[in-house]
């Protein structure tokens, strides 16, 4: 039987039957679950015959094929394929890069304690951030010298950064300038200095430069042009989340996901609104790529998004009101990675223009908001992150990434290939590095924490609300807001008096005897008590983490 090209002329099956449309031959293809029936068939074939049933068996072979062949082009029309001539031939493309040449976003300025130093990390390396005398920020290694004690552990006396070990007090650019344990004719070793990092205030956020071999590179300071903008406001809050940066980078440029993920979580999200997205990628360099994206259905892209290294990412709109004036939009992402499947985030969501609405809610009431959507995420980041660590291969063998859905995921994988090498470790779109150091879990949080920490037995044990868990909203974000830090603490403190109010007020009602005062007692008393319950719903939305409902007990 001669074999017959299937994508120029297509065959019929049908139940083992095979029917060529050139001849109209059949032939029947037989099997039988009885091997030893097969064998004594097959015997008493002809050799013609015997070719033919080959022949046939050729053919279905080929139509298997070709049904493949026709699957892989169907895919192809809906998955995001390679972006260059060069990844097409599977040629590696590799940029120069260092991840210590780089500025990390370390805090939001307005948040950095001012009686205390700060405890961060930029992948493996431990920092400590703090205000000296002098009202200016310094950044030092977070290692004691003398015995290695986290500096972030310690206090800050007249300006100096004091290790609460032995009492070591440092200033400056890292100059050791108190050793109480030294003898009064002695000097100070020279080698009693901390590692000291370049940092720099621009737009109300703290940056280091980490390479302490390179002096810092300025033109790399990521400058935002509508935080420049007269009359520009914007909401900005901190998040600690137990995933890796990259996915956690992924998942804030993947605009698809919000109307499922975070369905009425806003006045926006609506899952009945999601949909096939268009994309067009404008810019690719050797730092990050940029492009246009919007719904397919508008037939316009009116949102621009941009990624730059090391891991900056804004998307942009800007909108004409009735009166031709241009109002400029941003959502901001500084991400922070801060060891293996852990990342810090600074979200920062502005405008020339805001709704009145927005006055009519508190900070605290977004900032609650915000974490209530990373909380939606958190689960299936985490398991994504589980995931990539176990199978040890890269993404494009274990993702399906839409056109219409993935373009920005795929871009970034694709960037990560370029500089992979020159990261502690990276998961690229065709490459993997994988961490080369096992993780350390820390089970004593230093800086923040510390004082709350230290006040129980077993460190870092201290109930439910403040346990040191990167699950718990708590110690995700307030302990790194001052604002909702204090709002936490005023409710506590108004629930408190209230409480005792409203049951002084109920133990008088029940002394007095006139019916007058014992109904005007109850009703202040009732007052009192509902503003305790508000108090403690405030106090949960700031503390207790989001549950969906199908998963609530």
């Amino acid at each position: 039987m001669a074999l017959i090209n299937p994508f120029l002329l297509p065959t019929k099956t049908h139940l083992g039957l095979h029917v060529s449309p050139l001849t109209s031959k059949k032939t029947l293809l037989w099997t039988s679950p009885s091997s030893s029936f097969n064998f004594n068939f097959n015997k008493g074939l002809s050799s013609s015959r015997r070719r033919k049933q080959a022949g046939c068996v050729t053919a279905a072979a080929d139509i298997k094929a070709a049904s493949t062949l026709l699957d892989g082009e169907e895919d192809q029309k809906v998955l995001v394929g390679p972006s260059s001539e060069q990844e097409r031939r599977g040629e590696r493309e590799l940029v120069a890069y260092g991840w210590t040449e780089e500025w990390y976003p370390l805090y939001l300025t307005k948040n950095v304690p001012h009686d205390a130093p700060l405890g961060l990390k930029v992948f493996d390396k431990n920092l400590v951030l703090f205000k000296d005398g002098n009202d200016q920020f310094q950044c030092y290694e977070d290692r004691c010298p003398h015995r290695l004690a986290k500096l972030s552990e310690g206090q800050l006396i007249d300006g100096r950064l004091e290790c609460l070990y032995h009492g070591w007090q440092f200033e400056g650019a890292g100059k050791c300038v108190k050793i109480p344990q030294l003898p009064a004719d002695a000097k100070i070793p020279k080698s009693a200095c901390v590692k000291t990092y370049e940092v720099r205030d621009s737009q109300g956020v703290i940056w280091v430069w980490m390479s302490q071999m390179t002096a810092p590179n300025e033109s790399k300071l990521p400058w935002f042009e509508n935080f420049a903008r007269p009359g520009f406001q914007d909401v900005s809050t901190t998040h600690e989340l137990p995933y890796d940066h990259s996915i956690l980078l992924e998942n804030l440029m993947d605009p698809a996901h919000i109307p499922i993920s975070h369905d009425r979580t806003d006045w926006t999200a609506k899952r009945e609104d999601a949909q096939a997205l268009c994309f067009e990628v404008t810019e690719r360099t050797d730092r990050g790529f940029a492009g246009w994206w919007g719904r397919e259905k508008d037939g316009t892209k009116p949102n621009f998004l941009r990624f730059e290294a090391p891991c900056v990412l804004q998307n942009n709109r800007e909108i004409v009101d009735k009166n031709g004036e241009i109002n400029y939009f941003s959502g901001l992402f500084l991400c922070r990675p801060t060891g293996q499947g852990k990342s810090m985030l600074i979200v920062r969501f502005g405008g020339t223009k805001r709704s009145p609405l927005v006055k009519l809610f508190p900070q605290w009431y977004f900032h609650q908001n915000a974490s209530k959507v990373f909380e939606q995420d958190m689960g299936f980041l985490s398991s994504q992150n589980e995931i990539l660590l176990k199978e040890k291969v890269p993404t494009k063998e274990l993702y399906l990434n839409l056109k219409s859905s993935d373009t920005w995921v795929a871009e970034y994988r694709k960037w990560m290939d370029k500089v992979g090498h020159g990261m502690p470790y990276h998961f690229g779109h065709s490459t993997i590095s994988l961490p080369k150091e096992p993780a350390v879990v820390e089970h004593a949080p230093a800086g923040l924490v510390a004082g709350l920490s230290a006040s129980s037995p077993a460190k870092g044990g201290i109930g439910t609300m403040h346990a040191p868990n990167l699950a718990n909203r708590y110690f995700r974000h307030v302990i790194h807001c001052k604002g909702c830090s204090a709002a936490v603490k005023a409710f506590q403190t108004w629930k408190n008096v209230l409480s005792a109010v409203a049951v002084t007020l109920a133990a008088l009602a029940i002394l007095v005897s006139g019916r007058q005062w014992k109904t005007l007692l109850l009703a202040s008393a009732a007052l009192c008590s509902a503003g305790v319950y508000a108090c403690s719903t405030a106090i949960a939305l700031n503390t207790t983490n989001f549950i969906r409902t199908h998963r609530r007990l």
